[in-house]
């Protein structure tokens, strides 16, 4: 995959966008990177070719295509309405892309504001973990008009090994927040289950055994129970402030619906309680962490 010309600005060089600056900087795309406090990501960007924007403005600057890979709604509104911000910098023929999770009433209202500057906004949230953003095999949910979709698959295709065009402008962010509701869903089954299997005696090995072959095995089961057996709980790497957050979203996503959501409201409460009891900073595995520390149980054998 090669660029075609387009030049990238890349704000948020993290777990995720690491990888995906990397990726394009490596096939060719023009690359002015932002990052945040961590300098190691953008020091070795910088060793690959790329060039070290000064702010998001100057990011946007010399850009055809600005990626936001940050922590959430919060943090995309700074960078677009903030100091130097993207919306000062705004310019006809623009595509902003924000690969993020953010809150879809956010999305929409920032897309909005960028459309009356001829730029176009574009959600693209991302599904893997950064092993794949490094190796350039990340899973892209777009929501986008067919012509904006046309015009930055070619960069999304040099970061992603899947690239999903989900619908129109927002569609990307409500899909990603269905995806990660299910992704956390299945954590925090998975962590309840093997407390309750440890209380009560049963062979953790064997249940591993008798899931992996039948209908409630998972890709997030395998993920996270054979290393959290070992004593390892980094299995599914996303950090649980950030799950807690992307829950929190979905809520919102399905109380501005008028929809019912216990399911949610009970996983949202769980991320709440791990991250309250000291867990933000580790993986989802760490929910197994949680359950072993509130029932005093031990999961791994080691």
């Amino acid at each position: 995959m090669t660029s075609g010309g387009q030049r990238i600005g890349f704000i948020g060089v993290g777990m995720m966008g690491h990888g995906m600056a990397k990726n394009l900087a490596e096939k060719g795309f023009p690359v002015a990177v932002l990052g945040h406090k961590n300098r190691a990501p953008v020091e070795d960007l910088v060793k690959r070719g790329a060039r070290e924007a000064k702010n998001p403005a100057d990011a946007a600057n010399s850009a055809d295509i600005v990626f936001l890979c940050v922590s959430g709604s919060p943090q995309v509104e700074e960078v677009v309405y903030g100091a130097h911000g993207l919306m000062g910098a705004a310019r006809k023929g623009l595509y902003v892309v924000d690969c993020s999770t953010s809150e879809p009433d956010s999305t929409t209202r920032i897309a909005k504001d960028f459309a009356a500057k001829g730029v176009s906004f574009i959600d693209a949230p991302l599904a893997r973990t950064p092993k794949e953003a490094e190796e350039g095999r990340l899973n892209v949910m777009v929501g986008a008009t067919p012509a904006d979709f046309a015009a930055i698959e070619p960069a999304l295709k040099a970061c992603g090994e899947n690239v999903f065009h989900v619908g129109g402008p927002g569609a990307g962010h409500k899909l990603k927040l269905l995806n990660n509701f299910l992704a956390m869903g299945y954590a925090s089954l998975i962590a309840e289950c093997l407390a309750v299997g440890a209380k009560v005696g049963v062979d953790l090995e064997a249940l591993l055994k008798v899931v992996s072959v039948g209908g409630a095995n998972s890709g997030i089961f395998q993920l996270l129970v054979p290393k959290a057996l070992r004593g390892d709980y980094t299995g599914l790497p996303f950090i649980l402030a950030l799950a807690q957050k992307d829950m929190r979203y979905y809520t919102h996503m399905a109380e501005a619906a008028g929809m019912t959501s216990y399911f949610g409201e009970m996983i949202h409460q769980t991320l709440t309680q791990a991250n309250n009891m000291g867990y933000g900073a580790k993986m989802v595995g760490s929910l197994i962490e949680m359950q072993e520390k509130i029932h005093a149980v031990r999961v791994a054998k080691t």
